[in-house]
């Protein structure tokens, strides 16, 4: 009698641990499937699934900039729009940040992109990947006709504004080595200590400069080119798919031309860089 109650004990026992190891299986490829189709339904790793966050800079014109409406505008947005469309993706949201902070902000997940005509160096590759580089220039150190400020020598003793992160500030901590550097978190902010006679000159964007120029009556006293440091769009490390995927929507935008137009839209006059041109306009 009691070899007949455990035996029917161990066979309950058994029933049960093979009935757990089914649903357990079951479960498992549940949740392997739902991976599956997570993945599937957001294949570049963005924050929210068919959204790309975009930390930017609202007034860095002609790159990224806000307009009358509070709108982001700009050569940086309308390219970086295409080519988010060109991978599937028609919602961008893009908000300003502060540039010293912009990388930083995307290399911690609180954005997908950083789009603003952002230099590719190496010290910023320990930060955030980069796309392939779609725009190069100049940097310009801008002051008012009375300053007498005609080339490099003639910054010694005084005191020049750049903005806090930026590849202008990097080269003048480097080369401007016996002038006084005053950081500022945004042009805007450094153009009017020019004005109010606070900084001697600022440091920015050749083409940033020629609006400020317009504006306030001042000067690019000195050009220097950055092609050693190209624009791209900055994305954390990690989403590889994302890079690649990034990468051949702005070399197709490149080849039909879609880059030339937005260049001669939003830098009419400019010297145009022949590597982003169509292939077939190269070397003509």
């Amino acid at each position: 009698m009691k070899q007949r109650t455990l035996l029917r004990r161990t066979a309950v026992a058994a029933v049960a641990a093979a009935t757990a190891l089914v649903l357990s299986a079951c479960a498992s490829g549940a949740a392997g499937d739902q991976a599956t189709d997570a993945a599937d339904d957001n294949p570049y790793g963005l924050i929210t699934p068919g959204q790309i966050r975009v930390a930017s800079l609202g007034d860095a014109k002609p790159y990224t900039f806000t307009d009358e409406s509070g709108e982001f505008t700009g050569f940086d947005v309308e390219l970086f729009t295409d080519v988010a469309g060109r991978i599937g993706i028609d919602d961008v949201v893009f908000t300003g940040q502060d540039f010293s902070g912009l990388l930083a902000a995307v290399a911690n997940g609180q954005f997908d992109v950083g789009v603003a005509a952002i230099g590719i160096t190496e010290e910023r590759q320990q930060t955030v990947d980069f796309s392939d580089g779609y725009l190069a220039g100049y940097l310009t150190v801008m002051a008012s006709p009375e300053a007498d400020i005609a080339d490099e020598d003639d910054l010694a003793g005084k005191r020049l504004g750049v903005v806090q992160g930026t590849l202008q500030e990097a080269y003048a901590v480097k080369n401007f080595t016996e002038t006084e550097l005053v950081r500022f978190p945004d042009n805007n902010a450094a153009i009017s200590a020019v004005n109010s006679g606070a900084v001697d000159a600022h440091f920015l964007d050749y083409e940033a400069a020629k609006e400020y120029a317009a504006q306030y009556g001042l000067e690019n006293a000195i050009d220097i080119p950055s092609f050693d440091a190209p624009a791209g769009f900055a994305i954390a490390k990690g989403k590889p798919e994302f890079q690649e995927a990034l990468n051949e929507a702005l070399h197709e935008a490149m080849e039909d031309g879609t880059w030339k137009e937005l260049y001669q839209k939003w830098f009419p006059g400019s010297p145009m860089p022949e590597q982003y041109l169509p292939s077939s306009e190269q070397g003509e």
